[in-house]
């Protein structure tokens, strides 16, 4: 006989998502600042190209890095908090940027960015693998993660007029407002499922017949041996060099779009913070459709882990082959077009990525898992606004970038294809 969902746990699922939803829209908001900025900002400062994609680099490089600890912090420690912290931190570096006088000052802010929003997502997927049962996560998860597309979508309307407003520094300061505001909900009404006196029944629910049921160290803590011993299984390593495809596509996008539709489309700032919506509003469908997409294909008897990876393949292969016609055609509205079936592609592997998470591993160990998959996506995706900048530099033109970030999508599909086939901690379990 199913059990029912209570209605303690639909009120506590719809707190969680609402709260990570509107905390990765903010997160996606500040991370696009300097990117809607990025003519003013190297005007004022003085940059070239090549400068600013160290400055657009230093996030991601600052953010790789940080998800070493912060995924084995979640597991011991908790999102509530964890998140909250980071929250906290990565708003008051973006209210900082406002205040800026120079190259040196703006990398600062920018890394204390990257070190604050490391949690977001290896915290999304703890907290759905915390309060979803196994055969409903896709669909959470593709809506916590599609606030890495509306965030996006939201950025170019929002930020354009808040800067043509008041300025490209206010513009920092009032994002950096809102996200401390954004962070005080969070802490004030989320809780972690330890926090939590759950029912028999409700228990039995989020089991749903996986290790819950059985494992009598399913809340232990993480240790030591434990999170070290993750990097001895081909499926850490493949998710970890297969994200670094997705996320390089995913990050040239952001940080490059809207100087790329300035300057080789030569549409105006007013226009671009417009037109750079629509590629994103593909995005987010590809996000919100990876998540169902796997759970229908885990109804219909394929196993989890194949569930989410064959989505992240062909989300890959088709980012990479509608990316290159971009690169060549010499209309700009066919430029939108292949960009924004691009963008549908590379989210719809970006949210299949996530799904992984949460099915190929116990859940407390899911933040660890997924903070280095994280690890390695942006470690990978911190180069493409630096390859990018020096690429443009060089030849005065976005061709060969968009065609290094089409080779290294297929080569991530090709990582996801034949590395990642087992779930963690139970090889002998079916792929």
């Amino acid at each position: 006989m199913e059990v029912q969902k209570s209605s303690k746990l639909k009120r506590i699922q719809w707190v969680a998502l609402t709260f990570l939803m509107l905390a990765g829209i903010v997160n996606y908001l500040d991370r696009s600042t300097l990117s809607i900025a990025n003519h003013s900002v190297s005007q004022e400062l003085g940059l070239s190209a090549s400068e600013m994609g160290l400055l657009l680099s230093a996030f991601s490089l600052a953010y790789a890095f940080s998800q070493l600890p912060i995924g084995a912090m979640l597991d011991k420690f908790g999102a509530r908090v964890m998140l909250g912290a980071g929250m906290m931190v990565w708003s008051v570096a973006q209210l900082a940027g406002g205040f800026v006088g120079s190259l040196h000052q703006f990398l600062v802010a920018r890394v204390f960015l990257g070190i604050g929003e490391a949690p977001q997502f290896p915290a999304g997927a703890k907290v759905v693998s915390e309060w979803f049962a196994v055969r409903e996560r896709g669909g959470p998860t593709g809506i916590f993660v599609a606030s890495s597309t509306i965030g996006p979508a939201l950025a170019p309307p929002i930020l354009t007029v808040l800067m043509l407003s008041f300025g490209w520094r206010m513009m920092f300061v009032i994002m950096g407002i809102a996200g401390i505001a954004v962070a005080v909900g969070w802490y004030i009404f989320y809780r972690n499922r330890n926090e939590v006196e759950l029912t028999p029944s409700e228990i039995l629910y989020l089991a749903d017949g996986t290790e819950d049921s059985s494992d009598p160290n399913a809340n232990a803590k993480l240790t030591w041996h434990e999170w070290k011993g993750l990097f001895k299984y081909r499926t850490t390593w493949g998710m970890l060099f297969g994200f670094m495809g997705v996320i390089y596509m995913v990050w040239l996008y952001l940080t490059w779009l809207p100087a790329y539709l300035e300057h080789e489309r030569h549409l105006s700032i007013a226009r671009t913070g417009w037109v750079v919506v629509i590629p994103y509003i593909f995005g987010t469908l590809g996000m919100l459709s990876s998540g169902y997409i796997a759970d229908g294909l885990m109804k219909r008897g394929m196993a989890p882990i194949r569930s989410r990876k064959w989505p992240i393949c062909a989300g890959l292969i088709g980012a990479g082959a509608f990316t290159i016609p971009a690169a060549y055609t010499p209309s700009t509205t066919m430029a939108i077009v292949y960009i924004s079936l691009a963008m549908a592609f590379v989210n719809m592997a970006s949210g299949g990525a996530w799904a992984l998470v949460s099915v190929a591993i116990p859940r407390r160990l899911v933040a660890s898992l997924g903070s280095l998959q994280n690890f390695g996506g942006y470690l990978g995706g911190s180069l493409a606004p630096l390859i990018t900048g020096v690429v443009v530099d060089k030849t005065h033109s976005f061709v060969n970038a968009l065609l290094i970030s089409a080779a290294v999508a297929f080569a991530a599909a090709l990582v996801y294809m034949f590395v990642v086939n087992k779930p963690i901690e139970g090889d002998q379990a079916p792929a």
